[in-house]
C-alpha cells in the first residue's frame, strides 16, 4: 500500500528530450525517435527537443548537454550507438556524464530483450543514469528495442524517477 501511495504523488506531465545517434538517418527518417515522441505525448508528456547526431562521442555529449541545459527536461532518451561495433560510442560518450547510474536498467532491458530476441540480447549495452536533475536512458536504435524499453521500463517509472531526482523524495 505504501508503494501505491508513493507513486500516486508522482508528476504526471514531464518534459522529455529525444536524441537519436545515427550517421545514416536524418530527423525525417528517424522512425524510432518519432515513435518515442508520439508515445511520449500519448503518455501525457511534452517533447521539448528531438535531434539526430552522428556516431561521434563529442557530438553526442555536446547535443545531450545542449538539450539538458536549454530545456531542463525530466528525461532524455538517447537511441542508437549502443552496440559493439567500433562506431558505437554512445555509452562511452554518456556514461562519464552520469552522477548516478541506474544499474538495474541495463540488466532488466537485457532480460526483456532475451525473451524477444534470444541470445542476441548479449550485444546490447543499454544503460541509464542521472545527469544533474535529468534521467538519461541509452537504448539501441531499433524500433523494437525502443518500443520494448519505453513500454516496459521507461514510461511506467518515469514520473517516479523524476520525483526522486527533482525532489529527492
Amino acid at each position: 500500500m505504501a508503494e501505491v501511495a508513493h507513486k500516486a504523488s508522482v508528476p504526471r506531465k514531464l518534459d522529455v528530450g529525444i536524441l537519436t545517434v545515427s550517421t545514416t538517418r536524418s530527423l525525417k527518417e528517424d522512425k524510432s525517435g518519432h515513435w518515442m515522441a508520439r508515445r511520449c505525448e500519448r503518455e501525457g508528456h511534452r517533447v521539448v527537443a528531438h535531434h539526430v547526431v552522428p556516431d561521434d562521442a563529442h557530438s553526442i555529449a555536446e547535443a545531450l548537454g545542449i538539450i539538458i541545459n536549454a530545456h531542463q527536461p525530466h528525461a532524455v532518451i538517447v537511441d542508437g550507438g549502443t552496440g559493439i561495433t567500433p562506431a558505437d560510442v554512445t555509452i562511452e560518450a554518456v556514461r562519464p556524464l552520469f552522477t548516478k547510474e541506474l544499474t538495474a536498467f541495463g540488466a532488466l532491458f537485457a532480460q526483456l530483450s532475451f525473451e524477444e530476441i534470444d541470445s542476441a540480447a548479449i550485444m546490447s549495452r543499454a544503460t541509464a543514469g542521472v545527469i544533474g536533475q535529468t534521467v538519461v536512458f541509452c537504448l539501441p536504435g531499433s524500433l523494437n528495442a525502443c518500443k520494448l524499453a519505453c513500454k516496459a521500463l521507461i514510461f511506467p517509472e518515469l514520473g517516479h524517477l523524476a520525483k526522486h531526482v527533482r525532489a529527492g523524495g
